[in-house]
C-alpha cells in the first residue's frame, strides 16, 4: 500500500457563519451532541450517520470514542508529547479530564500549563480544535470523579505508577491484586490523581468539503472575556 495514494473527499456538509452559535461552548456542545447521535441538524444526516454507524456494526468495527480527544503538552525545553484522552466533562470553565498527576502528562502540564485539545469525528468530517491553559480542578470535583468510577477502575489508579517503566505485565497485574487486597471495601482517591481543566483561549471547528476547501471558523478570547469569531483559510 502507497500511503501518499490514501485519499477521502469531504462531501457531508458545510459549515457557514449563520450556523454558528455566538458562544462557542453552546457550538460545541450542538457539535458533541450530534457526533453522540443524540441530534441532528438534518434529518438526512441523521440518517446517512445511523446507516453508516450499521455498516461498520455489520464489518464488526466498533466506533470511535466520542469523548476522544487529543492532548497535546509541551516540555519545558519545546519538546511535545500527545496522547488520546477522554473527556469527562464540558462548561462555561473549559474542557475537563483526569489522570495520574505524576505521568508524562501530568509532569508537563505542571511544568508548562499551555496545552490543547483536538476532537475528530470521521462520521461527520468534522474536528474541534481547542488552545489555552490548564490547571488543577478541586479536590472534591476529583474525589466525586472517582468516587464514580468502576471499582477495577479505581484500582489501577494506585497500581500503576503511569508512565513508568515496568518489568512486564505479570509485575503490573501482580500490584493490582495488591491494591485490591489492601481495599477490600473502598477505595479512596490517590493523593496524586486528579482532574485538569483546560480552559480555552481559541477554539477552532472544522467542517470538511470537498476539494479540501474546507470550511474552518476560529473564535478567539477577548480581554474582557467575549469572543471574536473569525472564517479562516482551509
Amino acid at each position: 500500500m502507497n500511503i501518499s495514494d490514501i485519499r477521502r473527499d469531504y462531501a457531508r456538509g458545510d459549515l457557514q457563519r449563520v450556523d454558528l452559535e455566538a458562544d462557542p461552548f453552546a457550538q460545541f456542545e450542538d457539535w458533541f451532541a450530534q457526533a453522540a447521535g443524540e441530534k441532528s441538524s438534518s434529518y438526512w444526516r441523521r440518517i446517512g450517520i445511523a446507516l453508516y454507524k450499521l455498516w461498520h456494526a455489520v464489518l464488526g468495527h466498533t466506533p470511535p470514542d466520542v469523548n476522544g480527544m487529543v492532548l497535546a503538552t509541551v516540555e519545558t525545553n519545546g519538546v511535545p508529547s500527545a496522547r488520546t484522552v477522554l473527556l469527562k466533562g464540558v462548561n462555561r470553565d473549559g474542557f475537563t479530564f483526569f489522570t495520574n498527576y505524576d505521568s508524562r502528562k501530568g509532569r508537563e502540564l505542571a511544568e508548562n500549563p499551555n496545552a490543547a485539545l483536538t476532537f475528530y469525528w470521521p462520521d461527520l468530517e468534522r474536528q474541534i480544535c481547542v488552545a489555552g491553559r490548564v490547571e488543577k480542578v478541586s479536590r472534591e470535583v476529583s474525589e466525586n470523579y472517582f468516587r464514580s468510577r468502576p471499582r477495577g477502575s479505581q484500582l489501577a489508579a494506585w497500581a500503576s505508577n503511569q508512565s513508568d517503566v515496568v518489568a512486564n505485565r505479570a509485575a503490573l497485574e501482580a500490584k493490582w491484586e495488591e491494591m485490591e487486597k489492601r481495599f477490600p471495601a473502598e477505595v479512596p482517591l490517590p493523593t496524586n490523581w486528579g482532574g485538569f481543566v483546560l480552559r480555552p483561549e481559541r477554539i477552532e471547528f472544522w467542517q470538511g468539503r470537498p476539494n479540501r476547501m474546507h470550511d474552518r471558523f476560529q473564535y478567539t478570547k477577548q480581554a474582557d472575556n467575549s469572543w471574536k469569531l473569525e472564517r479562516i483559510a482551509p
